[in-house]
C-alpha cells in the first residue's frame, strides 16, 4: 500500500485490549515502548466498561479487521484561567505505513462530532514546535493559534 492510498476504515470506541497495538504505534514514532504508561491511560478511558462522559477514546480499524490503524485520545476539560469547557486532544497516532491515508482525519472527524454532541464548541491540542508533520496535519484540518500562550518554568531554576 502506498502512503497516499485511502483505507476503508471503521472508527470504534477504545478497548482495553487495544493497548498493545497503541503502544507499538506510539513506539514507532517516539522510539520508546511505553506499554505500562499506555495501560494506565487506556484503563482510565475504559473504566466502568466504557469511556466516561468527559473522555474520548477512539481507534481506527480497517474494515473487516480488528487491526488498529490509528488512535485518538481526548477529554472535555473546563480549563483554568476562565476558559469555557473545551475538548482537548492529547494523543493521536497512526501506523507509519498508513500515514496520509485518511486515518488521522477520520479519527479527528469522529472526535469532533463527539465533542459537538457533548456541547463543546472548541477543540484544542498542543504540538511541539519541531513536530512539523503533526503541526501540519492539525493546521490542514483547521486548527489555528488560540487565545492562550503556554508558558513554562524549569523546576531546577530560581525563575529569574
Amino acid at each position: 500500500m502506498k502512503a497516499d492510498d485511502a483505507v476503508d476504515l471503521r472508527i470504534r470506541a477504545l478497548r482495553k485490549e487495544d493497548v498493545g497495538a497503541i503502544a507499538r504505534i506510539d513506539a514507532k514514532h517516539t522510539g520508546k515502548l511505553k506499554r505500562r504508561w499506555w495501560e494506565d491511560v487506556i484503563s482510565r478511558h475504559v473504566a466502568g466498561g466504557g469511556a466516561s462522559r468527559n473522555r474520548v477514546g477512539l481507534v481506527a480499524v480497517e474494515a473487516g479487521s480488528e487491526q488498529v490503524e490509528g488512535y485518538l485520545l481526548g477529554q472535555v476539560r473546563a480549563f483554568e484561567f476562565g476558559s469555557e469547557p473545551c475538548g482537548w486532544i492529547y494523543a493521536i497516532g497512526v501506523r507509519p505505513d498508513r500515514l496520509r491515508a485518511g486515518v488521522a482525519s477520520a479519527l479527528l472527524d469522529r472526535a469532533r462530532q463527539i465533542f459537538h454532541e457533548r456541547k463543546v464548541q472548541v477543540v484544542r491540542t498542543m504540538v511541539r514546535r519541531e513536530d512539523v508533520p503533526v503541526l501540519t496535519f492539525f493546521r490542514s484540518r483547521g486548527f489555528a493559534a488560540g487565545p492562550f500562550v503556554e508558558l513554562e518554568l524549569s523546576t531546577n531554576s530560581e525563575g529569574t
